[in-house]
């Protein structure tokens, strides 16, 4: 059996604390190889319905980013060898303060940031904060970009960039084709570790794009089968499990 490495995306608090700590556990066995903790967020405009739907939820108990650096210190603390990257949006970052804001993240474990809303090259300080506190910032290409801004992207020396690969909002399936393909390659042109997702959720997608990127990213496909099995942990858990290996191994 082959494994495709594969960066798993939830949000930090859903459904309940128990609930997706369990979530956690369960894609770090089912093989994801990094997890994507996006903080909840009031109006998270690249995020599809299922994502938009539980940071509401997640936001009506009172969560707070605090609260979601604390879920994150506790799942870098439980496995301290899967790289943790926080994705939220820019006015969670930039109101605390990007240097403060980046000196916490750090400290609870996280070792990438990405927060689509910040422009690489207009970010706030974002990067330099980042490099200050030993993590990454890891900007987001889109279809939409010009050539010459997606160049400009490419070879600005980012070690890691996540190529969305489509325009839009997340959750709606992705179909993988040539046009797709020639995208991925010229976000890494420059040289930049390439991660690929939007709409990923399952191994025929995954497949079609991993001798192109450093990792295919999943998220939607996760917070709805994490929606779908509330009832338990164990129910919850199981499926977790299944599904992230159903994307990752072949």
């Amino acid at each position: 059996m082959q494994k495709i490495k594969l960066m798993a995306h939830l949000v930090a608090g859903y459904p309940t604390n128990e609930l997706a700590l369990a979530a956690a556990r369960a894609l770090v066995k089912g093989g994801a190889s990094i997890l994507e903790i996006q903080l909840p967020f009031s109006d998270p405009s690249a995020d599809g319905p299922a994502i938009q739907n539980a940071c509401t939820k997640v936001l009506s108990r009172g969560y707070t980013t605090a609260d979601g650096l604390s879920f994150i210190q506790q799942i870098h603390t439980e496995f301290p060898a899967v790289p943790i990257y926080l994705m939220s949006y820019g006015s969670l970052v930039y109101t605390p303060g990007v240097s403060a804001f980046c000196k916490r993240a750090a400290e609870a474990g996280v070792s990438g940031m990405i927060i689509p809303d910040l422009p690489f090259d207009c970010d706030e300080g974002l990067t330099a904060a980042c490099t200050e506190n030993g993590m990454v910032n890891i900007p987001v290409a889109a279809p939409g970009m010009s050539e010459e801004r997606l160049t400009k992207l490419a070879t600005a020396g980012f070690p890691y960039i996540y190529a969305a690969l489509r325009t839009g909002i997340t959750g709606t399936d992705t179909t993988i084709n040539d046009a797709t393909l020639r995208f991925i390659k010229s976000v890494a042109q420059g040289g930049s570790k390439v991660y690929g997702g939007f709409g990923i959720s399952s191994s025929v997608q995954s497949r079609a794009i991993a001798p192109y990127v450093e990792a295919v990213v999943a998220g939607s496909v996760f917070v709805r089968t994490i929606s779908e099995h509330q009832q338990s942990s164990e129910a919850l858990a199981a499926a977790v499990t299944e599904k992230a290996r159903n994307i990752c191994m072949f």
